[in-house]
């Protein structure tokens, strides 16, 4: 198995370098890896148990492979196949799949990373990767949104390295578990960069603007996996130091609520759809121990709905209310809304049941208002007018892709089967009707928009400051 492990997660560094020297080939090197790392990542379900691979003695520098990361690792594998299958008759260079394989890999490698080096390696590779692939258009907008990506990102990294150099002086050893009796400095300074990087609470404030701005194929890339490249690190660190838990769940509440806030108002279909993964991933945090499950589900989810919104007529959900869009992708739309909503018989049901179950009492009123929020956003997209020859700008690969994502939703519902019980079917549904009627009487008609001040470049960067002064508080605290 530790044979099998660095193969795979050198195979799409190799292969990303193999399509530069044989480009006719790039679309299908870029698939067989995508296969690749799903087949390891079922492996990882089949066998079930854990490796842990050291890769410097004395250092800490550890890789953990468990079934944790294998949720995490099945979503890049299975969005990763959706998004070359979306692009696959498009006119992409062969750049495009070589940036893409490179990014497959490095968020692969970040996905069972247990230290704080390898991990700032693997991060800072992704956000490079992650920068090209944004840029890629080479319009002077799409540069200005993967700079200020880039920007953003490099900042967040470069605290994160104090903090992890600062962690090691202290028990000299780069193992997550080195946190642990560290300075309050130093996991301020890594919560710091791990927070920007995986969108969470105020930090994710420079995400919508970077998701809903990049080609609808980099959207669903970015929404679905990279920012679970920041986000799993939290949770890992949950799991292997329990002092940290309270606060990783606190911090997820915090993001749940604010991402969900802003969805609710947001007029703009990738913007509210960009706002909503900040939301989700707080889900993933308010219960770190199962959220590799609700990782996968958002990952499937958040990427098919990116999808399906490039092929909408319109970005403006007004302009979307007088223009019906075609019967079969309103289909798509709506089945992808109702996982995300918690409706049965589709992964995000199960999803959530699972996480509920393992909230703490404190979070369970808050984390019910953003499943309540959840259903208004989503009710957007639901009671959208269709027709048989409705509007659509569906691409040649549009559909392979979101079938395989749709058919993902449904497969994963399997992963927890006992959630189908009496008591917990009819929460999500009231939930959710809750949340329809509330969209009909009341939020159709809103006009209130959000301002947009605070994801201004210079204000994210005074929004780091604050942040760090925040976190140096609860943990000294």
């Amino acid at each position: 198995m530790t044979t099998i492990t660095i193969a795979w997660i050198a195979l799409p560094f190799f292969l990303g370098f193999t399509i530069y020297l044989l480009p006719k080939l790039d679309r299908y090197l870029a698939l067989l890896t995508a296969i690749a790392s799903a087949g390891y990542a079922l492996q990882l379900f089949v066998e079930q148990s854990p490796l842990t691979l050291e890769l410097l003695d004395h250092f800490g520098v550890t890789l953990v492979v468990d079934q944790l990361s294998g949720y995490f690792i099945v979503t890049n594998a299975v969005v990763t196949l959706a998004v070359i299958l979306y692009c696959w008759n498009s006119p992409k260079a062969a750049f495009f799949y070589a940036q893409a394989m490179i990014l497959h890999g490095s968020v692969n490698a970040a996905f069972v990373c247990a230290d704080f080096i390898s991990l700032y390696v693997t991060l800072e590779v992704s956000g490079i990767a992650a920068f090209l692939l944004i840029a890629y258009p080479r319009t002077n907008r799409s540069i200005w949104v993967a700079l200020r990506y880039l920007l953003i990102s490099n900042t967040a990294m470069l605290f994160y390295l104090v903090g992890a150099v600062l962690a090691y002086q202290t028990n000299h050893s780069f193992s997550f578990e080195s946190l642990r009796g560290a300075p309050p400095e130093a996991l301020a300074l890594i919560f710091l960069g791990l927070l920007v990087k995986g969108g969470i609470f105020v930090s994710g404030l420079w995400l919508p603007l970077t998701h809903s701005e990049s080609e609808t194929p980099v959207s669903a890339l970015l929404s679905g996996v990279v920012v679970k490249a920041g986000v799993y690190p939290l949770a890992r660190c949950a799991l292997m130091v329990e002092e940290l838990d309270p606060l990783i769940r606190l911090f997820g509440v915090g993001t749940a609520l604010l991402g969900v806030f802003y969805a609710v108002f947001e007029k703009d279909t990738k913007r509210m759809l960009a706002f909503h993964t900040v939301s989700q991933l707080g889900f993933v945090l308010a219960a770190p121990g199962v959220g590799g499950f609700y990782a996968l589900t958002h990952g499937l989810v958040k990427s098919v709905l990116f999808l399906i919104a490039g092929a909408l007529p319109s970005r403006n959900f007004k302009e979307l209310q007088h223009r019906p869009i075609k019967t079969t992708v309103w289909i798509a739309l709506v089945i992808a809304s109702f996982s995300i909503s918690g409706f049965p018989l589709l992964s995000g049901f199960g999803a959530k049941v699972l996480t509920a179950k393992n909230f703490l009492p404190w979070q369970t009123i808050a984390m019910n208002i953003a499943a309540l929020g959840t259903a208004i956003s989503f009710a957007k997209f639901i009671f959208l007018p269709h027709k048989a020859d409705g509007e659509e700008a569906v691409k040649p690969g549009f559909w392979p892709a979101v079938i395989v994502l749709l058919v993902g939703l449904f497969v994963a519902n399997i992963a927890y089967y006992e959630a189908y019980t009496l008591k917990n079917i009819v929460k999500p549904l009231v939930t959710i009707g809750l949340g329809w009627s509330a969209y009909l009487l009341i939020f159709k008609r809103s006009v209130i928009k959000l301002p947009r001040v605070v994801e201004e470049f210079e204000h994210l960067i005074g929004g780091m400051s604050l942040m760090l002064l925040l976190l140096f508080w609860m943990v000294m605290a």
